[in-house]
């Protein structure tokens, strides 16, 4: 079945229909990781984006139910060079094509992928259309600049858990697999989720502690009256600017408990101490981009997935900028030390991606410890 791809700025490629059959809009952006595609369709973070993999062979391990970064795709529709019909993998249990048709994600393969990359990248990330159902160019292209941007819309609300829930599964084992911590935690962590993804927690369980996740529009009173030794703020989609609500809970927590943030998390922290952000022209999303660490020069390949940036000159005199990215020299990372608060723009956990950044999960342990010493 064939299948269209509209932007907005009128730029089309026809290819073939994948997943399933319909019309779906979000912003096209694109992800050079060259695997973990299905741990990319399950990130919450992708929440009203269309993803292009620029791998060009994406799907050959299949699906499983294990692999997964949430309880299903956020993402709008995905686009490929070439969806695998025939994966080879001990673990698959379906298709990639099949995992799409169950839960409703319109795709396309059979286009140019190298081409629409250079073009998101020379007139950035943009809405767009992908439809097998409308094969009507005008009318594609005209839909695609009618559709509304990711800018100034609240997409955590889409993606947030409804009730607070306890997280206790760890880190993936090689003969045992996903396994649940049977030691006694030490700490006690809170996880605002604003589209968290589950590595992260398992993370958390790994460096002991006691995780409970609640929703993004939690008070931050409710959230001081479970007694955390610290709070983690989680990535998520989209813009952080509208998300006011966490702004403010997470001014009230600051100095009363530490707190990491990752992603979104780290934009959210940024304004929370008076920062801006901004939107970049087609962002970072991959396995592969490098950062610096400011205090030792020391340089991490990291794995990203944001549209928007902090500004650095928007930031106070008491807000260090720890990590930098060496492509475009974007904020990676802050600290705030009279607050015991700190962040990070990339993603720690690796999922995909590779684990130069690990030691972080350290340091807010490190930091819960010195808070309570300090307390005492």
């Amino acid at each position: 079945m064939k299948a269209i791809l509209a932007l907005a700025d009128g730029r089309v490629f026809h290819g073939q229909h994948i997943g399933s059959e319909g019309e779906t809009f979000g912003e096209v952006v694109f992800n050079t990781s060259l695997s973990g595609y299905q741990e990319i369709l399950t990130d919450p973070s992708y929440c009203g984006e269309i993803v292009t993999m620029t791998y060009p062979l994406i799907g050959n391990c299949g699906i499983n139910s294990e692999d997964v970064e949430s309880e299903r795709p956020h993402l709008s529709g995905l686009v490929v060079k070439e969806c695998s019909e025939y994966p080879s993998n001990w673990r698959s249990e379906m298709t990639l094509n099949e995992y799409l048709k169950i839960n409703n994600i319109v795709g396309i393969q059979g286009i140019d992928t190298r081409a629409l990359v250079k073009h998101i990248r020379d007139h950035g990330a943009q809405t767009g259309v992908i439809s097998s159902t409308d094969l009507d160019v005008d009318s594609l292209v005209a839909k695609a600049k009618q559709a509304p941007t990711i800018v100034g819309r609240d997409l955590v609300k889409e993606v947030t858990t409804d009730k607070a829930y306890s997280w206790t599964e760890s880190l993936w084992d090689l003969e045992e697999g996903y396994q649940s911590n049977t030691g006694t935690p030490q700490y006690k962590v809170v996880a605002y989720d604003f589209g968290i993804k589950r590595n992260i927690l398992r993370n958390l369980v790994a460096a002991n502690c006691e995780v409970t996740v609640v929703p993004a529009t939690m008070p931050a009173d409710e959230v001081l009256k479970m007694n955390p030794d610290g709070v983690f703020l989680s990535n998520g989609p989209g813009d952080p600017e509208p998300i006011e609500y966490a702004q403010e809970n997470i001014r009230q927590l600051l100095g009363k408990v530490p707190l990491f943030g990752i992603c979104l998390g780290h934009q959210l922290l940024s304004i929370a101490l008076g920062g801006k952000t901004y939107k970049l022209k087609f962002g970072h999303r991959g396995g592969n981009q490098p950062v610096q660490q400011q205090c030792n020069k020391k340089i991490e390949i990291t794995s990203q997935n944001h549209g928007f940036a902090v500004d650095a000159s928007t930031l106070g005199a008491d807000v260090n900028v720890t990590h930098i990215n060496l492509n475009d020299d974007t904020v990676e990372g802050i600290s705030h030390k009279p607050s015991s608060a700190f962040s990070v723009q990339y993603h720690p956990e690796a999922s995909p991606g590779p684990h130069d950044a690990h030691y972080l999960f350290g340091r807010f342990i490190e930091m819960m410890d010195n808070f309570k010493k300090n307390v005492n």
